[in-house]
């Protein structure tokens, strides 16, 4: 085997007891944890609702490919020159973790051969070797679509507003639309040349750091933010003078789109993304409440050629993917799309050993409610204090003299809405309770879980 070998779990001190470590995540990672976990749910389901409404079905892909798959990115790039994780398996083959998703997502068209249009999100972890800085890590999560098997402009508009409608949905406000072209081969290989040659003549005005790009890969210097370059970046050749006639038209039917849609947008002749595919449409939204440096929360464009490039047929795709970490420090500039607080509606206390709150949760958990309960066979006084810190709504309280009766005490644990005053208790067989609880809901003015008092007893 010519890749590096494994390390035995000896030699790592894993089975010395004697030696106790005290482990912590890896450098640009982090453990997701609650609360701020909801709000991930939370976020993950408006995506969803909206993919779905515009047709979109899920896709997973392998964490890890071929490092090849990735390689089609563009040898030139930091992500496959310098940012991928790459490993030799024990059967020596040569492997990475996934950087991002499209290739991958190519690569299981070229594989499956869906019906076409192919709409598909996705979500999951990426890994990429780079310094970790806020809304930055090494293992990073993502949200993306792609539409693959046309090229019609209107698709482009599609994807693009499934973003915007989303980016609405959770109330963010200030992450204006940039887009340009990329044109086709022949535009980009007119505008490569004239880029280049401006680039050597203004080779002595870049920063030092990006001066091996005008050969290795010139448009990545357009996406400079280093101060010199972008001053010289700002003066380069603008690559819409070099589209063709059907890429412009293109361009401009996508444009007309988003109008059409009142999705606000401009002109930005520098955005020509980092990764080699892309052709045509690109697009970016940035959120004006993050440092500059760092604002890009969602981009995308289209990439004719890269299905053709892993081994499929060509297939015409257009996509985005957006960063969950750094979204949310966009939502959190803006104070929007705060962590949900998700309580108990129902705790159920149980002093007669347990049994009663076991079966009574279960049940009342078939019916839809949110309900909880202490364990270890607390007292009375503690599981109260428990309901009370849940934010329950309503605790059920099962005593002996319940469990002897086959009743439930159902205590409502605040006010109704608009009154100062606390509801009675009330004792009910259990053959009631769903009814009963429906009541009490409704007197407190929350809305009822839809499926209770469909069926009865406990």
């Amino acid at each position: 085997m010519s890749g590096p070998q494994p390390t035995s779990l000896g030699a790592l001190g894993v089975a010395d007891a004697a030696a106790p470590r005290s482990f912590r995540t890896p450098i640009g990672t982090h453990d997701l944890m609650p609360p701020e976990s909801g709000r991930w749910v939370a976020l993950m389901g408006a995506f969803v609702a909206a993919a779905e409404r515009a047709g979109f079905d899920y896709v997973a892909t392998p964490i890890f490919e071929d490092v090849g798959v990735f390689a089609r990115i563009g040898e030139g790039t930091d992500v496959v020159g310098k940012e991928m994780y790459e490993f030799f398996d024990r059967s020596d083959r040569h492997l990475a973790l996934r950087p991002e998703c499209t290739a991958s997502v190519c690569r299981a068209f070229a594989q499956h051969r869906p019906t076409t249009p192919w709409k598909v999100w996705y979500q999951g972890p990426f890994f990429r070797y780079e310094a970790p800085q806020a809304g930055r890590f090494r293992q990073f999560h993502q949200i993306g679509a792609e539409t693959l098997g046309t090229d019609d402009p209107d698709a482009d508009v599609e994807i693009i507003a499934l973003a915007a409608t989303f980016f609405d949905a959770v109330g963010l406000q200030r992450a204006p639309l940039a887009v340009n072209s990329m044109g086709d081969a022949d535009t980009r290989a007119a505008y490569g040349d004239a880029l280049t040659a401006y680039l050597h003549r203004r080779r002595a005005d870049l920063d030092p750091q990006d001066r091996d790009k005008i050969e290795r890969h010139p448009l990545r210097i357009l996406d400079s933010k280093r101060t010199a370059t972008a001053a010289v970046a700002d003066e380069a050749p603008r690559i819409a003078d070099y589209l063709t006639t059907e890429t412009a038209s293109h361009f401009e039917r996508v444009r007309s789109g988003l109008d059409a849609l009142g999705i606000e947008h401009h002109l930005e002749h520098r955005l020509v993304r980092g990764l080699d595919y892309y052709t045509r449409t690109t697009f970016e939204f940035r959120a004006t409440g993050l440092d500059a440096a760092q604002n890009a929360i969602c981009g995308g464009g289209r990439y004719n050629g890269l299905v053709e490039a892993l081994g499929g047929p060509p297939t015409p795709g257009i996509g985005f993917a957006l960063g969950i970490e750094r979204l949310l420090l966009a939502c959190d500039a803006e104070g929007v799309f705060e962590v949900p607080h998700r309580r108990a509606e129902v705790w159920v206390i149980d002093t007669t050993g347990g049994a009663a709150a076991r079966d009574l949760s279960h049940y009342l958990r078939g019916l839809g409610i949110r309900a909880d309960r202490c364990f270890d066979d607390r007292s009375m006084r503690a599981q109260m204090r428990a309901a009370d810190r849940s934010g329950a709504e309503i605790a059920l309280i099962v005593g002996a003299d319940e469990a002897a009766a086959g009743t439930v005490t159902v205590r409502p644990l605040r006010c109704p809405d608009g009154t100062g005053t606390q509801m009675a208790q009330q004792t009910v067989q259990r053959s009631s309770l769903a009814s009963t609880l429906r009541d009490v809901f409704d007197a407190l003015n929350s809305p009822a879980p839809a499926v209770v008092g469909e069926s009865n007893g406990a």
